[in-house]
This record gives structure tokens, C-alpha cells and sequence, in this order.
């Protein structure tokens, strides 16, 4: 396994408040893609495939490592995740440090700034391409009336 590249130590807190330490990680350019390729839209509900946002997760936490005393433990795998990362919350966070440490991109907004940006770009063509795809009847009810004001 890889050494880990720009190693930078993090402290990530728990849903209790409590720091707990990491080191994260740049990734490889490879898996950075696939990473970065599967993340936004796997997480979007009923639009992504969760399979997909799991095995994008276990890809980027396996350039997350725990200080040991016998030097950096690597999360790679499942057992390792749950025993070292306390809970979901934690483990979001951590996420989200990975994906600020790995991209230029996401902007002073980090990761939430630029989801921000993509679901207002995006969703009113997500919602178009929903509402067509609904029977007729059940988009012309969802519609606004003809005489209704839209914002």
C-alpha cells in the first residue's frame, strides 16, 4: 500500500463535541477521480445509488489513517472504520476534511458551498426532468394553475 501523500493531521469532532485525530490524506490521481466522479450524485437522494456513495466512501477513508503507537493505521476496511470513527457525524466531517484536503474547487464554501452552487444550478433541470417523466395526470396536478402567479 501507498504511503500516504501530503499527510495533514485533522481533529474531527464526535456528535458529543469530543476531538478525536486523524491523518488525512491527498489522494492518487486515479482515485481521486473515481472518488470525485461518484460523490456528488451518488449522495443525492433517489437520484444516486447508495451501493455507489459506499464504495466511494470506503475508497477515500482508505487514505484516512489513526496515530498509533506503532505508527498510522489506514481505515481500509469496513471493521476499521467502525472500530476508529465513532459515529456517522464524525465520520461525515472526516469526509468532508478529506474532500477540502483533495480539491481546489469547492471554493471558500467547502464542500457545502459547492453543493450549494450545484443543486441551484441543477435542480430546477432535476425537477423538469422528474416532472416529466410522471404520468400526465399527476404532473398536470403538481403544475400551477394558469391563473396562479409563479414566483
Amino acid at each position: 500500500m501507498a504511503d500516504l501523500i501530503k499527510p495533514k493531521e485533522v481533529a474531527i469532532k464526535d456528535i458529543d463535541g469530543n476531538l478525536h485525530t486523524f491523518v488525512i490524506s491527498r489522494l492518487p490521481a486515479l482515485d481521486s477521480r473515481e472518488i470525485l466522479a461518484k460523490y456528488p450524485v451518488s449522495n443525492i437522494p433517489k437520484l444516486g445509488e447508495y451501493n455507489a456513495s459506499v464504495e466511494a466512501m470506503r475508497l477515500l477513508m482508505s487514505y484516512v489513517a489513526v496515530p498509533m503507537e506503532s505508527g498510522l493505521l489506514r481505515l481500509t476496511t469496513k471493521a476499521l472504520i467502525d472500530n476508529h470513527v465513532p459515529d456517522g457525524e464524525a465520520l461525515l466531517r472526516l469526509e468532508f476534511a478529506m474532500l477540502e484536503h483533495n480539491t481546489s474547487f469547492f471554493g471558500n464554501g467547502g464542500p457545502s458551498g459547492f453543493l450549494e452552487g450545484l443543486v441551484k444550478k441543477h435542480l430546477p433541470l432535476i425537477i423538469q426532468t422528474l416532472m416529466d417523466s410522471l404520468p400526465p395526470s399527476s404532473a398536470r396536478d403538481l403544475r400551477p394553475a394558469p391563473n396562479s402567479k409563479q414566483p
